[in-house]
């Protein structure tokens, strides 16, 4: 079975989960050759493996706060923030809260 993914023109609510982030899962929103936008839970003191991405990324932190870490430097990005890196920028996610990200990855498939 396939995952049901939304079509264009369709209204996609990505607005913040606040308490409700145990019913919230992680969701790929959009799959298509070129883009891929999924919306990224991770409870505080989880953390991704470093990684990098198929193609230059987006992250937007809609709900919480991350620390990214990235060339051996640390940031930490809150609600309302967004942060841009490349294809080949390897790095890691931890919640330093609750956090929702939205990612968008313009990918390089041919």
């Amino acid at each position: 079975m396939s995952i049901q993914h939304f079509a264009p023109g369709d209204i996609i609510d990505i607005s913040p989960v606040g308490g409700n982030l145990e019913a919230t899962a992680s969701a790929t929103l959009i799959r298509e050759n070129h883009i891929e936008v999924f919306r990224f839970v991770l409870k505080s003191g989880k953390s991704t493996p470093e990684h990098t991405a198929a193609g230059d990324l987006t992250i937007q932190c809609l709900q919480g706060v991350v620390e990214l870490t990235m060339h051996g430097r640390v940031q930490v990005l809150e609600a309302n923030q967004l942060v841009y890196l490349k294809a080949d920028d390897a790095h890691t996610v931890k919640a330093l809260a609750d956090s929702v990200l939205l990612i968008t990855i313009l990918l390089r498939r041919q």
